[in-house]
């Protein structure tokens, strides 16, 4: 277990020191193009991606955490899922230049032809970089990874703005995954170089397929659960709505972005290690369940209570209109943080096919939470809300099965856990709502500085007094001083 923690602990700090780095760069990238370009740019945009992201996951067929999951797999092996996911890829990105045009037909603008045709390129170097990337994660090559995200991310966020600033209006949103994923696929490929082989890869597939098609189809219906909201919005409301909508949510996901996705990259390729304990994973999935909950519940009150200081200080006074959606999707925020690490625990476990189900109960309620969003309420408030019911459930389902199925064990314990960080967020929850009374009119600013530096000290102080997590202690015996 020591050494677990060890490994833990060094993965998650190279993990977070790329992610938070580049969090600063992608928001300054962001709120830089945000001025630039208007917003109907960013709804059509996001439609490609969304589009590209499904054929990703096609392109990706649960190959990946497959890789890490099996440890007999030599080197042969790899090198024929290599040339299998070149094949795949190929005829992902034909089929993608293919459909451009229908897709700009169906959505009513010209514009997503040549931007899904650019973005075919993308989704083959993101398949051809499936294996050799994930060679990264295999040998916990976490400080690495972390170096050259950072680096990526600095590199593309100058070539994006630069383009922003010469004219190329649209096209400049395309730079970043363009740019990314063929610096990926280099540097993926340098040091994992894979021979070229005249195979499709069929056997060595066959060796991961039950792990690897649960997975897969995991991977295809959470695509649903995270993007149908954004294609039924585009299609019914417009594209200026959906861009309103798409930023709101971006917004939200920050905190997962940025704070679980620092953990989860590390955690499958070190859980996998104790696949067949089923207690050491549920001690270990308690724990982290309980730190992500420390973060998420004051984040969620803090969003909730500071939705206008976010949204206009990072993207401008035209994206008023995503403040209410900001806000309502805020309520989540809590609840998603935690529920997004369960997928490594599912994943390291063996059980890719309770991962499914929860994909399918997940693709389910958002399509049901997002029909009655758009056709019964009728309003991006009304589909923001449905979202949040949607959440909920998405949560309650998923720790049901992980506990009952996988842990063999009870949720009593699980939810117990949560308890005192939800408290701690209804108690910021309330202290900011005092003092909303008091910085009605302070500038957007200065008031978020304040909202977010009350939070912090609230949480600190809470973590420390209670023993929880006795940070200041940590801070002195590290700078060499008695707590």
């Amino acid at each position: 277990m020591t050494n677990l923690k060890h490994q833990l602990f060094s993965g998650v700090m190279y993990s977070a020191l790329s992610k938070y780095a580049g969090l600063f760069i992608s928001l300054a990238v962001t709120g830089i193009l945000a001025r630039l370009l208007p917003p109907s740019d960013f709804g059509t945009v996001s439609i490609a991606t969304v589009l590209i992201q499904f054929f990703s996951v096609l392109a990706n067929a649960g190959i990946a955490s497959a890789i890490i999951q099996h440890k007999e797999l030599g080197n042969r092996d790899i090198n024929e899922i290599y040339m299998a996911t070149l094949w795949i890829g190929g005829v992902l990105a034909a089929l993608v230049f293919a459909l451009a045009g229908p897709a700009a037909a169906f959505y009513h603008d010209p514009r997503l032809l040549p931007l899904c045709r650019w973005l075919s390129a993308s989704l083959f170097l993101s398949a051809a970089s499936v294996v050799p990337n994930t060679l990264f994660y295999k040998e916990k090559r976490f400080r690495y990874i972390a170096r050259r995200t950072l680096a990526i991310q600095a590199v593309t966020g100058i070539f994006a703005i630069g383009t922003a600033l010469s004219g190329m209006g649209i096209y400049s949103l395309l730079v970043q995954p363009l740019l990314s994923n063929l610096l990926i696929y280099m540097t993926a490929l340098k040091s994992y170089p894979q021979q070229w082989l005249w195979t499709t890869g069929i056997n060595s597939l066959k060796r991961i397929g039950r792990y690897s098609l649960y997975q897969f189809l995991f991977d295809t219906t959470g695509y649903f659960t995270r993007n149908l909201d954004k294609l039924l919005v585009g299609k019914f409301m417009g594209m200026q709505p959906l861009a309103y909508y798409e930023k709101s949510y971006r917004l939200m996901t920050l905190p997962l972005q940025n704070v679980t996705y620092v953990i989860t990259p590390v955690l499958h390729p070190l859980l996998s290690d104790y696949r067949d304990d089923a207690g050491r994973l549920a001690e270990v999935n308690g724990r982290i369940s309980r730190l992500l909950a420390f973060i998420g519940f004051p984040l969620s009150a803090l969003f909730f209570f500071s939705a206008p200081e976010w949204v206009i200080c990072f993207f401008g006074s035209q994206w008023q209109a995503s403040v209410p959606l900001f806000r309502i999707l805020s309520l989540s925020v809590g609840f998603q943080l935690v529920l997004s690490s369960s997928g490594s625990f599912y994943q390291a476990g063996g059980y890719t096919k309770g991962l499914f189900l929860c994909g399918l109960f997940g693709a389910a309620a958002t399509m049901a939470s997002v029909l009655c969003g758009i056709f019964l309420w009728g309003s991006l408030s009304g589909t923001a809300v449905c979202m949040v019911v949607a959440s909920l459930a998405c949560f309650v389902q998923c720790y049901w099965l992980l506990y009952r199925r996988l842990f063999r064990c009870s949720l009593h314990r699980f939810y117990r856990q949560l308890a005192a960080p939800f408290l701690l967020g209804v108690g910021i929850a309330a202290l900011l709502w005092l003092f909303s009374f008091v910085c009605g009119n302070w500038p957007l600013l200065v008031s978020l500085i304040v909202k977010s530096a009350l939070s912090l000290l609230a949480v600190i102080g809470y973590l420390h007094l209670t023993g929880e997590y006795p940070v200041l202690s940590i801070l002195y015996n590290k700078i060499g001083e008695k707590p």
